[in-house]
């Protein structure tokens, strides 16, 4: 294992916890300018090491040459320099001293701005969903019941996302007259809640997808499972953790495509209780339209 050049300028102590939950939660930014990392000009997210490229979002890290992840300042120095714990722990002591300074406080979010209901598109919404999409038509009234599934008055199709307590935190919109549109109501928190469909009171498992509308199209194919829209293939949203505490069996199934391969590789890196579950196309409406 490789060892700091620098590693006299240290002495390994004890620290205590909170020391060390300081250290661990370093911006990852200024950990990788300090290890001579360069950002990259197009991808704010994105760092170029000496390694190859590497991914920060947040306080986790994913390492897209070597299909490796992790979290915190301290793995990130680990991961950078194959170092033991306590060489990344002398080496952020030495650079960084002092308690990091207080995180600025993030930016008020937008206000969620869910579009209002129109029950006049709902036929039309209805009709696109069953004819264009295959949808089974059994699958709708529960969510349009609910409010989980409704008309604007653009004859959008609009998905929500619930939260905590089962708040709407978001809303996925599919456009249905001509071109196939798509985007989200203003203000929504994708890290904060999903939209969720089932047949089964008792789910034998749980189906991540990349939309709502591939979430029904895999419910139609494995109705004993739940299936979940992460509004956009994304590794590790926020809500992740707590859904897989829940214990059910949890396969990923983004699309079969670049994208989709690599944001499932980088999910399973980072929560490894999760398996792939691959559409034999290219997602999993068109699968289930294959079967018409």
């Amino acid at each position: 294992m490789r060892q700091p050049a620098h590693q006299t300028q240290f002495r390994p102590r004890f620290l205590k916890p909170d020391r060390l939950a300081a250290l661990r939660a370093m911006a990852l930014e200024r950990v990788l300018q300090l290890a001579g990392a360069k950002p990259d000009p197009y991808d704010p997210c994105k760092w170029h090491t000496a390694q190859g490229a590497l991914s920060v979002q947040g306080s986790k890290f994913f390492h897209w040459t070597q299909g490796k992840g992790g979290g915190g300042a301290i793995d990130l120095v680990m991961h950078l320099h194959a170092w033991d714990f306590r060489h990344a722990v002398d080496w952020l002591e030495g650079h960084f001293p002092l308690p990091p300074p207080t995180a600025p406080r993030p930016a008020t979010a937008p206000e969620l701005q869910l579009p209002p209901p129109d029950r006049r598109q709902l036929p039309w919404v209805e009709a696109y969903l069953i004819q264009q999409r295959a949808l089974p038509p059994a699958l709708l009234p529960p969510l349009i019941q609910s409010g989980d599934l409704y008309a604007d008055a653009r004859a959008n199709a609009v998905f929500l996302l619930r939260g905590a307590n089962q708040k709407p935190v978001g809303a996925e919109l599919r456009g249905t007259n001509g071109a196939c549109w798509r985007g989200m109501a203003p203000g929504s928190r994708k890290d904060h809640g999903y939209f969720s469909a089932a047949t089964s009171s008792s789910p034998s498992s749980i189906i991540l997808c990349e939309s709502a509308i591939d979430a029904l199209s895999a419910l139609a194919l494995h109705p004993q499972s739940r299936c979940l829209s992460t509004a956009g293939a994304r590794p590790d949203p926020q809500w992740l953790p707590d859904l897989l505490r829940q214990g059910l069996p949890t396969v990923c199934g983004f699309d079969a495509d670049t994208t989709g391969e690599t944001m499932a590789r980088a999910m399973m890196t980072l929560h490894p209780a999760i398996q792939r579950l691959r559409p034999t196309l290219h997602d999993w409406n068109d699968v289930l339209q294959a079967k018409l």
